[in-house]
């Protein structure tokens, strides 16, 4: 009977102090989570040693850490080596942001990518898009905060039956402006920036049919692996340049060879690649079209939408020529061959005197 009372005596302040630990655990993870949170916002370290930062950028000034991971958004595309999201920001006026999420399998380390984030930080063009702020979470994920664009990218516009989408005019605007976005990569800045994986996906659009191009040294965020994956990607849908093998020889060649293929596009309204014919010599667009010039079959090469817009306005079929001229050049098979980006814009803009 007196081990009974023992027992009892002995469990009840047991129970108690388990209770008073449960809250205490609690308790204290809402404190290291506070905590966390306000380093943070100052940029400062998570608990593990990890770097936990927010780096701010022109025009991301006044975001917090708070701002970004708590804004309601959604999903509006996914990759290898990330996802996209569309964010509602409230501070300063409501926003609309794109969240880019690498993950940490795919980011390059912080402290090895830091030179090149803050590098893109400082690029600021009408004709590409910005980086407002990049986020570093305690397990290495990375969170690139950009500027929403309603109009969509590039390859949505052509492909969704957009009747704008057959307006030389557009066309024209859009050329010109991801032409010189390009150009301030490649001329523009101290050292050039090669893009890497240029495609339609990777240009958005303004309200007005400005052209944005994005992604933009992308490939030096991402650890080699990760990079190497990018670039056969891009090599599996039609962009990428013939030379091209890894991704640390990617050129201004390569760039304005990805271009070219966009330009074609534009007024084919074909795929850069075309899956039916696998093993066929004209899988690629500028394949098939080079093979239709030989053919004399140019009637062929321009969407039909495309003609029939032309004759209703003013644009001549020599402008169409002209274009489809420079878009091939881009597209030679010969890097050494291929104009440069201000060939381009010279080009370009002739066809409109």
């Amino acid at each position: 009977m007196a081990a009974t009372r023992i027992i009892l005596s002995t469990t009840i302040p047991l129970a108690l102090i388990l209770v008073l630990l449960a809250v205490y655990l609690v308790l204290r993870t809402r404190y290291n989570a506070r905590r966390r949170r306000e380093s943070l916002e100052a940029g400062g370290y998570g608990e593990e040693g990890e770097p936990e930062e927010l780096l701010r950028f022109s025009g991301g000034e006044h975001l917090t850490a708070h701002d970004i991971l708590d804004a309601p958004g959604e999903v509006v595309g996914k990759s290898g080596y990330g996802t996209l999201y569309r964010a509602a920001v409230q501070r300063g006026g409501a926003a609309l942001l794109l969240l880019r999420f690498v993950r940490p399998a795919c980011a390059g380390r912080t402290k090895e990518i830091l030179p090149a984030v803050s590098v893109l930080g400082t690029v600021r063009h009408p004709n590409l898009v910005p980086l407002r702020a990049m986020y570093v979470g305690p397990r290495g994920e990375k969170l690139f905060v950009h500027p929403f664009y309603l109009a969509g990218n590039l390859s949505q516009f052509l492909h969704d039956g957009n009747a704008e989408a057959h307006r030389w005019e557009i066309i024209y605007k859009i050329s010109l402006g991801i032409a010189k976005g390009l150009d301030h990569l490649h001329t523009g800045l101290q050292k050039p920036l090669i893009h890497g994986n240029l495609k339609s996906n990777n240009i958005l659009l303004e309200a007005d049919f400005r052209a944005r191009i994005s992604d933009y040294g992308l490939h030096l965020l991402l650890n080699p692996t990760a990079g190497q994956e990018m670039l056969e990607a891009a090599a599996a849908q039609g962009y990428k340049a013939p030379e091209l093998i890894k991704m640390k020889e990617a050129t201004k060649e390569s760039d304005i060879y990805s271009m070219g293929v966009i330009f074609l596009e534009m007024i084919t309204r074909k795929e850069p690649v075309n899956n039916n014919f696998l093993h066929s010599k004209d899988q690629h667009l500028p394949t098939s079209l080079r093979n239709l010039v030989l053919e004399h079959n140019i009637s062929n090469i321009f969407s039909s939408e495309l003609l029939k817009q032309s004759n209703q306005s003013a644009t001549s079929e020599e402008c169409l020529l002209m274009y489809f001229q420079v878009a091939m050049a881009c597209c030679s098979p010969s890097p050494a061959l291929r104009p440069d980006i201000k060939q381009v814009i010279r080009k370009l803009e002739e066809i409109e005197r």
